[in-house]
């Protein structure tokens, strides 16, 4: 039977993080946790559950993943973010990957709780991601925001059944706040690969983005909430436009 890591970073998340805890506690033979500095309850309920609890600057997505996966005493890990845990499906699905491991790497659907609702529609779900893998199978890459396991090549990937529950915003606040911060990031990814950004993207991006979402991938069957996320959606996508004209007009000392 092989020997399982769940490697999980951190930063103020007493909110989330027992519920993601327990979801492995059955499962893992080894917790890794590595936080960037928490200062509420985090250290102590890791601690509470078994948790090898390390504090190491933040060094953006993908090299803090890195670097805790670097840290894990088994080749086989789990990489959960503190707001997610396992449904019971997916971790049967698991549990059976480690009494007959057929592969190098997993993905799983990703379905999310939007202010006490699953979300099931409008580009959210599935959202598959490899989260389950041989940490010599590949490693996490992404400058700033969005990172993703780069497998090597040849690299056979299988499917589990169940779902990774991610727990996302607590309310419409949340949300706008992480757009907000999130649009930062992306523009600031563009602004570093050299992009550019028209008027015509700033207008007509966001009201394409809100009815691919909203109408072709189905958002309204959401209700409320479905029309509530593709509007902010298409916001962020107006902010990333916008921001990243600035930044390039900030480079060409058009603005001060």
């Amino acid at each position: 039977m092989a020997k399982l890591s769940v490697v999980i970073i951190t930063l103020n998340e007493e909110r989330n993080i027992e519920r993601c805890l327990k979801s492995v506690e059955d499962l893992a033979d080894d917790i890794v946790v590595v936080d960037s500095g928490s200062t509420d309850l985090t250290p102590s309920i890791c601690k509470s559950y078994g948790a090898r609890f390390y504090v190491h600057k933040w060094l953006g997505y993908a090299e803090t993943k890195n670097y805790a996966n670097s840290l894990a005493l088994n080749p086989l890990i789990l990489s959960l973010d503190a707001d997610e845990a396992l449904s019971p499906e997916l971790k049967r699905s698991i549990a059976e990957v480690l009494n007959h491991q057929k592969a190098a790497a997993y993905s799983m659907n990703r379905l999310t709780n939007y202010c006490g609702k699953w979300i099931s529609h409008g580009g959210w779900y599935p959202d598959r991601k490899i989260r389950l893998f041989n940490r010599e199978a590949g490693q996490w890459t992404g400058a700033l925001i969005h990172e993703a396991i780069k497998l090597n090549n040849g690299t056979p990937v299988i499917h589990l059944e169940g779902d990774l529950l991610h727990y996302s915003y607590h309310s419409v606040a949340d949300h706008i706040k992480q757009a907000n911060h999130f649009t930062d990031l992306t523009a600031q990814k563009a602004f570093m690969e050299n992009k550019r950004s028209s008027a015509l993207s700033i207008i007509f991006s966001p009201i394409a983005k809100f009815c691919r979402d909203y109408f072709l991938k189905a958002g309204f069957l959401d209700g409320l909430y479905g029309l509530v996320i593709c509007r902010i959606s298409a916001f962020a996508t107006f902010l990333k436009y916008v921001k990243l004209r600035q930044l390039n007009r900030y480079s060409k000392g058009k603005d001060k």
